[in-house]
Parts: structure tokens; C-alpha cells; sequence
């Protein structure tokens, strides 16, 4: 059974660290702190964070030091990084190395309470598409070689005469494809294929 999501506070300074965890626990929000980044990564591999929220200066590893880091690890949990008064370049390195957003000390609390349901937000929507995209590549290694042409001809727009001329197939047996793509797929309509073949990326390489 997986752990909750948990909103972990990674600063260095005690009493930022326990405002930050009373204001969190009283949004009825699950919190951990941490004193150090290096503490945080050391534990990641048995956490599952929902968001993190990260003083951009720090002994140690700073804020822009566990961005980097979690890049590395090609982690998607959203980060919100806390600077103080003048940090604002720092901010700014932080959002070019993967922080959702950044909120400047001394701020405010709806404000970090509304940055944080976001980051949330943001997260389990990300967790879905993950969730959906890895479905639908199991549904497409179902499909036959035909009938992944088939789908091919279709989400690039193709009719049925234009598939079956460019397979040397009839167009009767180009509805046979289709149908099984149809099924194979669980797509609703012809614009669920074409959304779901986008999610799994099989229309990057497409001309535009």
C-alpha cells in the first residue's frame, strides 16, 4: 500500500520550519520537515512527495543544489522555492531549474497555502496522464503491424480509399483495421484516437 502525499519543507532555520509546518497542518495538509536538502534526497527513494517547499539558501546543498539534483533523477514533484529579501536572481535561476514557483520572505499565508493547493493540483494531474499515457502504449502493443498503420493513416488525418490505396488494401478491409483499432484502442470516436495517440506521443514525429 503506497505511503500518503506528503508536503515536505526542507529549511534550515527551526522556527521557519515549524511555522511552515503548523500553517500546512492546520490546511489539513500532511507535512515533513527537513533541516537539510541532503537529508531530504538520502530519504526520497522511500517517500512519495506530493511537493516540496525549499529555502533557496541553505548550508550544505542550497534550494538551486536539489533542483539540480532532482533533475537528475528525473523527478516531476513540484517545488516551490523561499527566498528572502534581494534573492529574486536567485529565484529566477530556481523557475530555469524546474521550480513551479517561488515566493519571497516575509510572505504571505493564503498565498503559500494557495501556491501549495496549485503545486498539489499539478501534481496528481500529472500523476493521471502518466497513469492514462502508460495504459494507452499497453493497448498500442496489442495492435498488429497492419493495424498500427492503419491507426497511423487515421490520426494523420487520412481517409479510408487514401489508407487502403497506400496499404495496397481494399477500403473494405481498411473498416476491418479500423474497427479492431477502434476496439483495441477503447477510443469512443475518431477524435478519442487522435487524442490518444497524442498522449502517447506517436504524433511528435508527424509533419506539421
Amino acid at each position: 500500500m503506497p505511503e500518503k502525499s506528503i508536503v515536505h519543507i526542507i529549511d534550515d532555520d527551526e522556527s521557519v520550519r515549524q511555522s511552515l509546518e503548523f500553517l500546512l497542518k492546520s490546511a489539513k495538509l500532511d507535512v515533513q520537515a527537513h533541516n537539510t536538502a541532503s537529508s531530504f534526497l538520502e530519504a526520497l527513494p522511500h517517500l512519495n512527495p506530493a511537493c516540496v517547499i525549499t529555502d533557496v539558501r541553505m548550508p550544505g546543498l542550497s534550494g538551486i543544489d536539489l533542483l539540480k539534483r532532482l533533475k537528475t533523477v528525473a523527478s516531476s514533484i513540484p517545488v516551490i522555492v523561499i527566498t528572502g529579501h534581494g534573492d529574486v536572481p536567485l529565484a529566477v535561476e530556481a523557475m530555469k531549474q524546474g521550480a513551479v514557483d517561488f515566493l519571497e520572505k516575509p510572505f504571505d499565508d493564503e498565498l503559500l497555502l494557495k501556491t501549495v493547493r496549485s503545486a498539489l493540483n499539478r501534481m496528481q494531474k500529472e500523476a493521471k496522464r502518466e497513469t492514462e499515457r502508460a495504459e494507452i502504449l499497453d493497448r498500442l502493443g496489442t495492435l498488429s503491424n497492419r493495424e498500427r498503420q492503419v491507426l497511423e493513416g487515421l490520426v494523420a488525418g487520412d481517409a479510408n480509399k487514401i489508407i487502403a490505396f497506400n496499404l495496397a488494401i481494399s477500403p473494405r478491409t481498411v473498416e476491418i483495421y479500423r474497427a479492431n483499432v477502434m476496439s483495441k484502442m477503447a477510443a469512443a470516436s475518431l477524435s478519442d484516437l487522435v487524442r490518444k495517440a497524442l498522449v502517447a506521443g506517436i504524433l511528435d514525429n508527424s509533419p506539421t
